[in-house]
């Protein structure tokens, strides 16, 4: 038989607390003049970057229009427009697999295009890269075509960072594999236009890590009207969540568990908020998800501390709720901290090997899982004995009195 730990006794005081933290987190939310929120919720730049050297730069002079098409195959130049050929021009990777070959080969066969060699001439064609950056009609202005050779170096994420902090808020991404070398940049707006010149990225960029040597793979604007559509979303969000808990739960157990269990996991979203407030971690769609996770998380707790409720319910009828009460959760209690210990050690990896966003997340977990338990003993636990001890003190009012006998 296990020890009966009388969690009934600090439902009030826990209560208390809750209620502090919340208050303390809402006044946060004034003091500190809102969320510290990412570029996510902000209109301004989303850029994919990856550090490669340029292996050629392309001019044409000839006549009519040129145009440049890459694949992982090869690359064609169509030629078209007045006076132009008007043909297509493709030179597959696999019959020039040196760089100094497909030089040569794009100066004899396409008439007034220069083909400047910037990287070794035995450099393979296969490494070739193409950047989103510039215009693949080429003219005057040389069009770059980069190369990433297999095994290269990784950069340093928090050279980045730094090499882009003179412009202003912004977050930094590490994409694939560290010899992969890529980024997703993301930068908040400060004109009325919500734009941020791109060029200014990549000129920051270059001016630490040489110039061309990054190559843009995908760059796009987020508009102040798109980022306000997200934050609104991202409310609808956790409130269809607190909806469908409820709707479970009804059915599930009954009304006052399913309130109880919406209530608990309302706390646990103020609780993180309040977290999220004071510390002024970055609010963006990581940490979104990160309150997703840990809702998810708790409301998973809550449930097994439910039916243990109703079975020892059903076997111990003759026992006072709260006796039920203490006797479930002390039953669950093991369950509850070997689940949650195990869990929070693999989160606490990522807290201590990862950094940035992913660093952050981590840490909102570990606090989220902590409080996940809490509320599910104290909180949602606490509000169906208050429901329970409300409905006998309703139905002791409607209960008439016992008539008395007149002694004559």
């Amino acid at each position: 038989m296990k020890n009966i730990i009388r969690f009934s006794r600090f439902f009030c005081p826990a209560a208390i607390l809750s209620t502090a933290i919340i208050l303390a987190g809402l006044a946060g939310y004034f003091v500190k003049d809102g969320f510290n929120l990412g570029v996510d919720f902000k209109s301004g730049l989303m850029q994919e970057i990856q550090f490669a050297p340029t292996a050629l730069s392309l001019t044409f002079s000839g006549a009519g229009n040129a145009q440049i098409n890459y694949s992982e195959t090869g690359i064609s130049i169509v030629v078209t427009g007045a006076g132009g050929e008007n043909l297509t021009h493709s030179f597959r990777f696999a019959d020039f697999p040196a760089l100094s070959a497909l030089v040569a080969a794009l100066e004899e066969q396409v008439a007034g295009l220069s083909v400047a060699l910037d990287a070794e001439p035995d450099t393979k064609t296969a490494w070739l890269l193409q950047s989103a950056q510039g215009n693949p009609q080429l003219g005057a202005a040389p069009y770059l075509l980069h190369y990433l050779k297999p095994g290269s170096s990784p950069i340093d994420i928090a050279d980045v960072r730094s090499s882009l902090s003179p412009l202003g808020t912004v977050a930094v991404q590490v994409l694939g594999t560290p010899e992969e070398r890529r980024f997703m940049i993301r930068m908040e707006a400060h004109d009325e236009a919500g734009e941020v010149p791109a060029e200014k990225v990549i000129a920051a960029l270059q001016e630490q890590f040489g110039a061309g040597a990054v190559a843009v793979i995908s760059s796009q604007y987020v508009g102040s009207q798109f980022s306000k559509q997200l934050q609104s979303q991202a409310g609808l969000l956790m409130v269809l969540t607190l909806a469908l808990i409820f709707v479970y739960c009804v059915f599930r157990f009954k009304p006052q568990f399913a309130l109880a269990a919406v209530i608990a996991t309302a706390h646990d979203a103020l609780i993180m908020i309040a977290f999220i407030t004071w510390s002024r971690m970055e609010f963006n769609s990581t940490t979104i998800a990160a309150i997703l996770t840990i809702l998810g998380y708790s409301i998973n707790d809550t449930i097994v501390v439910f039916d243990r409720i109703r079975e020892t319910r059903r076997l111990y009828q003759n026992d006072s709720y709260e006796s039920v009460l203490n006797r479930a959760i002390s039953e669950t209690l093991s369950r509850t901290i070997i689940t949650t210990l195990t869990t929070m050690l693999a989160v606490l990896s990522l807290f201590i090997f990862t950094t940035g966003s992913m660093k952050d997340f981590a840490l909102a977990l570990l606090i989220g899982m902590a409080f996940g338990v809490y509320s599910t003993i104290f909180i949602a636990s606490g509000w169906t004995l208050f429901w329970e001890k409300r409905i006998k003190n309703k139905l002791k009012k409607k209960r008439p009195a016992p008539a008395q006998l007149s002694v004559s």
